[in-house]
């Protein structure tokens, strides 16, 4: 079956001396592997390897067998060229980080057009944008609630956050209960704006917890998910 689609580039690996394996998340059938033969020896190919950068948002003509098997891409072409997102250092390095959490928490074949849309927005955004210290932050907040385990906010006055429920609570029923002084910060990223969240004041130690709050929780409620390697690199940008 052939499609045309928009994708986003979560990952690609060297497969031999020529060969890309490249892991897309597409509008239309959800996450899709695809191998690309001789794309790092071939000058005059029409895909070039260049495309296949983390993030990048991309409009490919593709053919699925649908068998679980690795695809096969006829055609790639940039959707929309970034200004600075792998140019900026600071944004760069949000690139690899934010690959690395969405190829550990995307494992679904199937059309999922609302998280499409919400990546493709908020990575326009920060390719456009300068005030950017609370994105990553923001970005994972707001994620949790296209892969379905948002906070549950109705008792957003407590003072416990139950990582593994997912809720406020009034005293620690487990370990993985927390009353930091951080959380405080992190109910103000929760029930409001992309945009206004940028603006929440925090400190290196605070935007530094709540990350790693944050990643635990992805940890709890993904099946295998693993803090991403570049988080030391982001730690030192960050902090």
């Amino acid at each position: 079956m052939t499609i045309h689609s928009p994708a986003i580039v979560l990952h690609s690996l060297k497969y031999g001396d020529s060969d890309l394996i490249v892991s897309l998340f597409t509008k239309t059938s959800g996450l899709r592997t695809y191998l690309l033969r001789g794309v790092l020896k071939s000058k005059r190919g029409k895909i070039k390897a260049s495309l296949f950068q983390p993030l990048t948002l991309l409009e490919i003509e593709a053919f699925h067998k649908n068998k679980g098997t690795l695809e096969r891409i006829k055609e790639a072409k940039l959707l929309v060229p970034y200004q600075s997102l792998h140019t900026h250092i600071i944004k760069s390095s949000l690139v690899f980080f934010l690959a690395e959490v969405l190829k550990n928490s995307i494992h679904e074949e199937e059309t999922n057009t609302e998280l499409f849309t919400y990546l493709e927005t908020t990575l326009l955004w920060l390719d456009t944008h300068d005030t950017i210290g609370n994105f990553h932050i923001t970005f994972l907040t707001k994620l949790t609630q296209y892969l379905g385990f948002y906070p549950d906010i109705s008792n957003i006055a407590l003072p416990y956050f139950n990582l593994h429920e997912g809720c406020f609570q009034n005293d620690a029923s487990s370990i993985h209960s927390n009353n930091s002084p951080y959380i405080g910060k992190f109910k103000q990223f929760l029930g409001t704006t992309f945009e206004a969240c940028m603006h929440i004041p925090l400190s290196k130690a605070s935007r530094s917890a709540i990350l790693n709050m944050l990643l635990v929780y992805f940890e709890l409620h993904l099946q295998g998910f693993k803090k991403p390697k570049s988080l030391v690199v982001l730690n030192e940008i960050f902090t």
